[in-house]
């Protein structure tokens, strides 16, 4: 018992030190900020409104076919394929341009699942460029 008091003691010292400071109570604590940076910031590789190459340049007669058998008729009304589903917009009135198809049909949102995995690239682009060439969307 008598060889553990002093460990105790020093116990009680270090946390009782640990949480005294040598500045002014209240006092801001200040740390250097770096002068030089090494390396390289991750740069964004899409902002809004611009489309990936891979969904660039598709083939909107191809991207009637997926249109029409990937399940889109079963949610959005689209005049031109005969879709009349309500679940989703109604596309003929939404107008959206490449970049929002392409992000919708890749990632979904609300009540659309992701296609991305399902679909392969070269669909995306191909129902994304039916979409826009359809509605008259715009080609952002």
């Amino acid at each position: 018992m008598r060889r553990l008091a002093p460990l105790a003691l020093v116990l009680v010292l270090a946390v009782v030190s640990g949480g005294c400071s040598l500045g002014k109570p209240g006092g801001e604590t200040v740390t250097p900020k770096p002068t030089d940076v090494e390396g390289t910031l991750p740069q964004q590789t899409t902002a809004s409104g611009q489309v990936p190459s891979q969904y660039q340049n598709g083939d909107a007669t191809a991207g009637k076919q997926v249109f029409e058998t990937a399940g889109c008729k079963g949610c959005h009304t689209l005049k031109d394929a005969g879709a009349t589903g309500t679940v989703g917009p109604n596309l003929d009135q939404a107008k959206p341009p490449l970049s929002l198809v392409v992000e919708r049909v890749t990632k979904g949102s609300g009540a659309m699942p992701p296609f991305k995995g399902q679909l392969s690239d070269k669909q995306i682009a191909d129902v994304s460029a039916y979409v826009v060439q359809a509605t008259g969307g715009g080609s952002g």
